[in-house]
């Protein structure tokens, strides 16, 4: 199977955990796009969705689903979304389409935390991939000085601003031995929004695509 077959069965293996009459939140990027395709076939057995991003935001629109903000919910019993890296305690980097903010308010609202990817992004520690920062634009350059000290090769993502107006910069050379406290270091920098790592606020749930189909893993 190809990687995006691979996502593919991920996000339809997503659908059942949907529950019936419920409002979704949705996550963003290309498996979660399979997900709402395939969420549009559920219409009539869900009320509509909560989304993280424009993007996500106008393919579920296309689709005929109803958009809810969160002043309009108390509580999303389950947000589905995918990982750029997940580790065996179902800490995540997210971020790499850059709406990490706004999935992470998300995933704070929801009850169950539904991880959807294939098996390349299962790792033993994280930081092979570029951890995301969403910064304001006139902290950039502090914050990239304070990401130097903490020993990362920060690199400002060109031609890239968020939905929220903000800028993204990339942190090369990590390797995560401690995720919760390297994502509450980080949002302390003054300037920092957020950053790509969902440690404190894991998943609850990963469905991870392989060769041998779709393994449903829980967090212990």
């Amino acid at each position: 199977m190809t990687q995006d077959e691979l996502k593919k069965a991920a996000a339809l293996a997503a659908l059942d955990e949907i529950e019936a009459g419920s409002i979704v939140g949705v996550g963003t990027g290309s498996t979660v796009n399979h997900f709402i395709d395939g969420l549009a076939t559920l219409s009539d057995r869900v009320r509509g969705a909560v989304s993280s991003s424009e993007a996500s935001s106008k393919r579920l629109a296309a689709h005929g689903i109803r958009l809810f903000g969160l002043d309009e919910v108390d509580e999303i019993p389950v947000y589905v979304d995918g990982a750029d890296e997940i580790d065996g305690n179902f800490c995540m980097i997210k971020g790499g389409g850059g709406a990490l903010t706004r999935e992470k308010i998300v995933a704070a609202v929801a009850r169950r935390f539904v991880c959807i990817c294939d098996a390349s992004k299962k790792v033993a520690t994280l930081g092979r991939f570029p951890l995301p920062i969403e910064v304001i634009p006139m902290a950039a350059p502090q914050v990239t000085r304070e990401i130097v000290r903490l020993g990362g090769r920060p690199q400002l993502r060109t031609g890239f601003v968020t939905d929220n107006g903000n800028l993204i910069i990339d942190v090369h050379g990590l390797s995560i031995s401690d995720p919760v406290g390297l994502e509450e270091r980080l949002n302390q920098i003054v300037g920092v929004v957020t950053n790509g790592l969902f440690a404190r606020r894991g998943a609850d749930v990963l469905l991870l695509a392989g060769a041998g189909g779709v393994e449903r893993q829980v967090r212990d």
